[in-house]
């Protein structure tokens, strides 16, 4: 793998939200208060909205991390895509009861006895990622269960996290009661170029970078273009560049270098969309043979990763092959 190439402990793009690379650029930092202040209030909903890639899984996770179980119960939801009473039983058994064998009612009733017994524990937490899934009445279901009262103290804080359709979604007339009860919400923005350097320059010294390889000023700038600043795409550019340049054993990363790799994944995103739209038109009846499914853009990164990786190591067996044998001595041939 590169990390070995380039001497680093581990692999700083990987595209699986993970905390422990978390960067607090200004944006990301903001949307962080906005997750502790949704904590600290104990009631109402908090929205957090992002395009997709834009690290909104990160910051929850960050969140996460960093509550106190012994104070503060959390549940997270991310299959969002159900219908209202599926939603409450998902809701039900993220905060791990058991909702077999009964009805709406019984379960509403469980779920409200549920958490009245953690009042004395501290504040209850219930984050939904990737809400722009829910249905109008499933959101209407979130609301119902804010109702949930002990005197003036509410029972749960909702935290809706999703992309830039879930404001959309919350425009409805239908939903005008749970706007009154957002307490804050805030949208997710892509990072600058300075960001972005200093994003892509966090992420490789987590792993040990110490400047090797050295990327040009201009690789920053090409980077930020073909990025436009969302974290997933700068991991997916950064790690595809950082193989190439291990395979090719380059030590400097240009501007060059990152539009070529740039140019690959588009022509691959290309591929791919035009592998769907075939699978698509026979399904209609419009297409014939029996190709098989197309194969998704991660999916199919880690499979060339995988061959390049297999390459580069077979080229430094090679070498070392060849390293240790001594060269014949022509007076004793």
């Amino acid at each position: 793998m590169y990390e070995t190439f380039f001497g680093l402990t581990g692999k700083p793009f990987q595209l699986n939200p993970d905390p422990a690379f978390f960067y607090g650029s200004r944006g990301h930092k903001r949307a962080f208060a906005y997750l502790q202040y949704g904590v600290h209030q104990g009631e109402g909903f908090i929205i957090v909205t992002g395009e997709v890639g834009a690290g909104k899984t990160t910051l929850v996770r960050s969140l996460l991390e960093q509550i106190d179980p012994n104070r503060l119960v959390a549940a997270q939801l991310v299959t969002t895509q159900l219908d209202a009473e599926d939603l409450l039983r998902a809701i039900a058994m993220a905060f791990g009861l058991a909702t077999k064998a009964i009805d709406k009612a019984q379960l509403l009733a469980e779920l409200e006895a549920f958490l009245v017994s953690l009042v004395p524990q501290g504040k209850r937490v219930l984050i939904v990622d990737e809400a722009q899934n829910l249905s109008g009445r499933a959101i209407e279901e979130l609301r119902m269960l804010s109702n949930f009262q002990l005197g003036n103290q509410g029972l749960l804080q909702s935290f809706l996290v999703g992309q830039p359709e879930l404001r959309l979604l919350m425009q409805g007339p239908e939903l005008q009661q749970l706007r009154q009860r957002v307490t804050a919400s805030y949208h997710l923005g892509p990072m600058d170029r300075a960001e972005t350097q200093a994003y892509v320059e966090h992420r490789l010294r987590h792993v040990g970078w110490c400047k090797y390889p050295r990327f040009e000023p201009a690789a920053f700038d090409a980077i930020y273009t073909y990025s436009a600043g969302i974290p997933r795409r700068i991991n997916t550019l950064c790690n595809r560049l950082l193989l190439a340049a291990a395979l090719s054993e380059e030590h400097d990363i240009a501007a060059a270098n990152v539009r070529s790799t740039a140019e690959e994944i588009r022509l691959e995103l290309s591929e791919g969309d035009s592998q769907a739209a075939a699978v698509a038109a026979r399904a209609d009846g419009h297409g014939v043979g029996e190709d098989a499914p197309p194969v998704g853009l991660e999916e199919r990164v880690l499979r060339l990763e995988r061959a390049m990786t297999s390459t580069l190591d077979l080229v430094q067996q090679l070498r070392r092959s060849q390293a240790s044998l001594k060269p014949l001595d022509p007076l004793n041939s």
